[in-house]
């Protein structure tokens, strides 16, 4: 009886139907014009920046700007003492004054003398002294003129203005306080801050490599006026505006390899401050015909390798070795281990091993769906059946 059973059982399991093949979800590797970015740190800096600082000295009698706030190349920020400068003034007006008096009276007499020398009246000698005393006079006019007027700018520099428009920071010194002549104080400082420069840096390793592909034509450049740069701020968002590489230094920080790039962003609303960190995300150029697959296609192996199941013509998969390159929107930048046209499993991994067969199925969102879709075809969670 027993042995019936046992026959019966084994004739029921060759009878079993084979499970099927597993449905797994895949891409068609197409290459495709990719920009080639890269995300680097960077420090934020001022467009222009200016140290106010007195040209005469004096005491400061009154300060006329909130401290913060924005100013504009002109305005009177600090009031110096003038009156001693005024003395000055007007003792130089006096100078002048009497310089122009002297002058009047010799070339009156120049002039008595040339009809004298004329009518033979007077001799060359008297007519030369006299000409020379015109020339000195007119001579010592215009030194006292200099005068006047050397003392009429220091006056003027007893009000201490904005040298550019910006935001100022705090006051450095406060009334009372005294100027030396020709000291070095710092009032306050003025940063322009719309637009604003990120100055972010850049291995020399990298840059060479970019600069040799763009040269070998692998990669596109960029136009020269093109927003080629992306803010990342600390809460992962982007800045609204985008930014322009304006150019590459030309040396290298010698401890670390770097070179600096300085980039452009608008500032409207001073969000953007000095001294902040940033991350930029750069466009260097565009990769015409690269190749992506998404993230979740890319496997690991135990030593940190990458590697993609690809389906062959048959439906068996195996796993085949990549070099990838950086992140470029969700997808994985393929340097080199994956040709167009072939099948790369990106749903589904978990249920396959090398050598066995599948059932493909376009993933959700690819070209094959979307062009299935047109199409009319069924869409399922997994893809089109």
């Amino acid at each position: 009886m027993l042995t019936a059973m046992t026959g019966c059982n084994q004739k029921q399991a060759a009878a079993a139907p084979p499970a099927p093949p597993p449905e797994i979800s895949y891409v068609t590797v197409k290459p495709q014009p990719i920009p080639y970015q890269r995300d680097l740190p960077g420090r934020v800096a001022p467009l222009r920046i200016a140290e106010v600082r007195a040209r005469v000295g004096g005491l400061v009698i009154k300060r006329t700007f909130e401290q913060g706030s924005h100013v504009k190349e002109g305005d009177v920020l600090y009031k110096i003492d003038p009156a001693p400068y005024e003395v000055e003034l007007a003792s130089a007006e006096a100078v002048l004054a009497k310089a122009e008096a002297a002058l009047v009276l010799a070339s009156q007499q120049a002039e008595r003398l040339e009809t004298l020398l004329s009518r033979q009246t007077a001799s060359q000698a008297q007519y030369d002294s006299a000409y020379a005393t015109q020339k000195q006079a007119e001579a010592d006019v215009a030194g006292a003129k200099a005068s006047r007027n050397r003392a009429r700018l220091n006056v003027s520099y007893t009000d201490v203005r904005a040298p550019i428009s910006g935001r100022i920071g705090r006051a450095l010194l406060t009334e009372g306080a005294l100027v030396e002549q020709g000291g070095t104080a710092n009032l306050a400082t003025i940063q322009q801050l719309d637009p604003i420069y990120v100055d972010i840096t850049q291995s020399v390793g990298e840059l060479t490599k970019l600069r040799r592909d763009l040269a070998s034509g692998e990669l596109d450049r960029l136009a020269h006026d093109h927003a080629n740069a992306q803010l990342i701020m600390d809460d992962g968002s982007f800045y609204p505006s985008p930014g322009r590489v304006l150019f590459s230094d030309v040396t290298a920080d010698p401890s670390t390899g770097q070179v600096t790039l300085r980039v452009l962003f608008p500032n409207p609303n001073d969000d953007l401050f000095p001294g902040m960190y940033a991350r930029a995300r750069i466009k260097q150029g565009i990769d015409k015909d690269a190749i992506a697959v998404p993230q979740q296609a890319i496997q690991r192996t135990n030593d940190g390798k990458s590697e993609v199941w690809v389906i062959g013509k048959d439906d068996k998969v195996m796993l085949q070795p990549v070099e990838v390159g950086p992140i470029v929107d969700n997808n994985w930048l393929i340097r080199e281990g994956l040709k167009p046209g072939e099948r790369v499993v990106v749903e589904g991994v978990q249920k396959i091993s090398a050598g066995m067969v599948v059932k493909p199925v376009p993933l959700a969102g690819s070209a094959e769906t979307k062009a299935a879709q047109i199409d009319g075809a069924p869409v399922t969670e997994a893809g089109v059946r």
